[in-house]
């Protein structure tokens, strides 16, 4: 007979691995190309000395005259919080005694479950890769009642829980609002809720429920020119600053080419990776036929198949901004955790714990990390590009 104890003890023997696995290697094929490490982690802070330049004990001189003089090399430290990432699945009290006494319905139930915590997970994961931290989805454009048009739907799906944003503050009456419907051709979103029409202005941000500034240095965070990046200001810190080049307009292979040699010949960083918008993806494949040029396919980490330039695998991603190519080094990437995905327990060591006050219990999958990448001079990015 099946009981709250042996479901218990199903998360944490049996599915735990599981979705520990697809959540690192098949939630996103940037994410499976990078490295996770539990080093250099310092109570709630990652900790990362970062060597930039070269060593200065170098020269030429006469047989007999002085040696040249030590000069060690140059090391910046790193430093960045901890970010909180959390999944949550909910059963019902009322699903588990109905399974009770049919081991495959109740199999089925935790399935069903689990397939859906790997798909919002995945989802939000994926979409944080590419942010800045902020966890802002997307600027508000009007809003009518309950009806938000916004700047991209991009970022937004249904069954997002989120939050209104302005000037750094969530909105009162305005938070943890339920997205149940998106308009992808007219850019907007209805939520749950009373009408917003009094309470959100154009401008306004939207974001994820309580995660406003609590997300993974992503890529947005790191391709800026200005401010400050792991604790350091990039102004005083260059290489700190990856190469970018805007208003590319037609994707071509020179473009391509200028942007993975000028990595190679300022910062000794060799392209194994890259990504860029679905767009931008079929403008490429259309370069590559005009040019009669084979279009190779390559299977990566992960079960992902994708096209390559060179060599060099062409992954397009549904959270790339619209006309953008990253050429990148992901050797210089590494997501830095305190522990891999874990089951919140409780003192009893439970993982399911009932809801106060409901006839439902739920389980949180945690992880504590960020992401750093220790060479951002190493890394290109496009952006302007022409999609077809």
């Amino acid at each position: 007979m099946v009981t709250m104890t042996s479901a218990d003890n199903a998360l944490k023997s049996v599915y735990l691995g599981v979705i520990a696995d697809q959540l690192n290697t098949a939630a996103n094929p940037l994410l499976a190309q990078i490295r996770m490490s539990t080093a250099d982690v310092w109570g709630k802070e990652v900790r990362r000395l970062a060597r930039y330049g070269v060593n200065g004990g170098v020269g030429a001189g006469t047989e007999d005259g002085d040696l040249p003089a030590s000069a060690s090399n140059n090391y910046e430290q790193f430093v960045t919080t901890l970010k909180n990432l959390y999944g949550t699945i909910e059963i019902s009290d009322k699903a588990v005694r109905a399974s009770a006494n049919n081991v495959g319905a109740f199999v089925d139930l935790l399935n069903a479950e689990m397939d859906g915590l790997v798909r919002s997970s995945s989802f939000n994961f994926g979409r944080m890769l590419f942010g800045d931290g902020s966890g802002v989805l997307t600027a508000v454009a009007s809003v009518s009642g309950n009806t938000v048009t916004v700047d991209s739907v991009k970022n937004l799906v249904e069954g997002m829980v989120v939050d209104f944003i302005a000037e750094g503050e969530a909105i009162p009456g305005a938070t943890g609002r339920r997205i149940t419907a998106v308009d992808r051709d007219k850019k907007t979103i209805t939520v749950t809720g009373s009408a917003l029409t009094d309470v959100v202005e154009a401008d306004n941000e939207i974001c994820v429920q309580g995660s406003y500034n609590l997300e993974l240095t992503g890529l947005g965070a790191i391709f800026q020119s200005t401010g400050q990046l792991y604790g350091l200001d990039r102004s005083t810190h260059k290489w700190m600053i990856p190469y970018m080049k805007s208003s590319v307009g037609a994707i071509s292979e020179v473009a391509i080419q200028a942007a993975i040699d000028r990595l190679e010949e300022t910062a000794g960083s060799r392209v194994n990776f890259i990504v860029c918008s679905w767009g931008v993806k079929r403008a490429l494949q259309k370069v590559l036929a005009e040019n009669k040029r084979n279009i190779d396919v390559m299977e990566l980490a992960g079960g992902y198949r994708t096209i390559s330039y060179n060599g060099i695998p062409v992954v397009a991603d549904r959270f790339c901004p619209d006309g953008t190519m990253y050429l990148l080094n992901t050797d210089d990437f590494c997501l830095h955790q305190l522990c891999d995905w874990k089951w919140l327990e409780g003192d009893d060591g439970r993982v399911l714990k009932q809801v106060a006050g409901k006839a439902v219990y739920t389980a949180t999958l945690v992880k504590y990390a960020d992401l750093i990448c220790t060479r951002p001079c190493g890394q290109a990015m496009l952006t302007g590009i022409t999609e077809a």
